[in-house]
């Protein structure tokens, strides 16, 4: 072979090289940073096409989101629940007994077991195959819808305090006082429709807007920490509408109980379907909420300064942004949110004030929050996700006698999950985020040198 010819296989091995590490530094290019332009194939430069240097972004953007770290949470969650509903099945237990005699029994025992329950959450928080109409075989997931509300309303609150870089754990409290002046104005004034409703939206929004303004203000001026001011705040809350449900003002005439007299009529969220649904006007309300908080964040100068804020609040001060009105502000608007649940809860779903109003939506908006990655897209879904558990735990439990606690287990799991992506990440054997950065700027070989 001459010296031309070996010359001319030394720059077609080069170049060919050289294909390959632009190929894999178009596949690391995971944190949205644009390549730089694409020539045809079989130019000199030996750049990818742009369609298949877009499916290579695309894929290492999925592979290395939160997103896909939050769906697999919630699989190995109710993997790990699938389990522990097998180990504690007597049949499980039954052929257990003699399980290196025969293993299949076991196997098949727990796999029926799992399946079993799951099939019966499903059946009854999204569709319901055994229904007599299709009005009833929709009902699950009409009753998730209902569930979901409080969650979202509330779970929003907490993501958008996360956002500016507060704990807020007083939800629980916000949606109580929310709920409680909402229920007050809904009973005590006697409107026409249409005007009462809105003045029950606007009582509520107010009372969890002051409820969480208090800890935005103070932490604020004192800098006193936001998560022992709302935990305090949540106590206050609780005890304060045990006292007004002992009052003539709030207890119903003629009952002993603690619970409110009922709600008018025209201070009530119209039914979405009917009498035979309990979904109401309060979940149209809950996505316009979820919208209206996306622009908030992503669109307006106020989400830009409360991003900043939570970023890093030294930097944003430095620029000229008031970080002091930000944490009042993002409180006022997360309690404003909370206090939509509180509307939700007694002007939709129950109709009345009691001392369970709040029930643990306030806590479980945390995990929604968390689960969301405190977007207001991811929390509206997870606030699905979770109306969905809470709709369909107690079908479980009835269908197949497997616990409803369950249901707060696989729940519990998936905060454990969310909190440690590393772990995740490990199990599934994903990349990190920024693992495959480092040799983004690595340069091809050349004809004269190695890589």
């Amino acid at each position: 072979m001459s010296n031309e010819q070996k010359h001319e296989r030394q720059l077609s091995r080069s170049a060919a090289h050289g294909d390959e590490v632009r190929l894999e530094a178009a596949a690391e290019l995971g944190d949205g940073t644009q390549a730089p332009p694409a020539v045809p194939a079989g130019a000199q430069s030996g750049e990818l096409r742009p369609e298949l240097r877009e499916s290579q972004t695309v894929l290492q953007k999925i592979m290395t989101g939160n997103a896909l770290v939050a769906v697999l949470a919630v699989i190995m969650s109710l993997f790990l629940g699938g389990l522990l509903i097998a180990f504690t099945d007597e049949r499980v237990a039954n052929s257990a007994s003699y399980f290196f005699a025969r293993p299949s029994d076991m196997l098949g025992a727990a796999w029926t077991a799992a399946s079993d329950a799951y099939l019966a959450l499903f059946q009854g928080s999204v569709f319901n195959w055994e229904g007599e109409s299709f009005s009833r075989m929709v009902y699950p997931l009409t009753q998730t819808l209902t569930v979901a509300t409080p969650l979202i309303c509330a779970g929003l609150g907490v993501a958008l305090a996360f956002r500016a870089g507060l704990f807020n754990i007083g939800a629980q409290g916000q949606i109580i006082i929310g709920a409680t002046l909402a229920a007050w104005v809904g009973f005590s004034w006697h409107l026409p429709v249409g005007l009462h409703l809105l003045l029950v939206i606007i009582a509520g929004i107010i009372g969890g807007a002051l409820w969480a303004g208090i800890v935005g203000l103070l932490k604020a001026k004192t800098g006193a920490h936001e998560v022992i001011l709302t935990i305090m705040l949540n106590y206050v809350a609780l005890n304060l509408v045990l006292y007004l449900l002992t009052t003539p003002a709030f207890q119903r005439p003629g009952s002993s109980n603690p619970i409110s007299p009922q709600l008018d009529e025209t201070a009530r969220y119209p039914l979405l379907f009917g009498e035979g649904f309990r979904l109401h006007w309060g979940f149209i309300v809950a996505i316009l909420a979820t919208v209206l908080v996306w622009w908030l964040l992503n669109r307006s100068t106020i989400g830009f300064e409360l991003r900043a804020v939570g970023a890093n609040p030294t930097a944003a001060r430095t620029a000229g942004i008031s970080v002091t009105k930000g944490y009042v502000t993002v409180m006022v608007i997360a309690g404003a949110l909370a206090g939509l649940a509180g509307v939700a809860q007694v002007a939709g779903t129950e109709g009345v004030l009691t001392s369970g109003v709040a029930a643990s939506f306030g806590f479980d908006a945390i995990t929604v929050a968390l689960l969301g990655r405190s977007t207001p897209w991811g929390t509206f879904a997870a606030g699905l996700l979770f109306g969905a558990f809470r709709a369909g735990g107690v079908t479980m439990q009835t269908a197949t006698g497997t616990s409803i606690d369950i249901v707060l287990v696989v729940q519990s799991l998936i905060v454990l999950f969310i909190a440690a992506p590393p772990l995740v990440r490990s199990v599934f054997r994903l990349p990190e985020p920024g693992a495959l950065r480092g040799r983004r700027n690595r340069k091809p070989a050349t004809a004269g040198g190695a890589a």
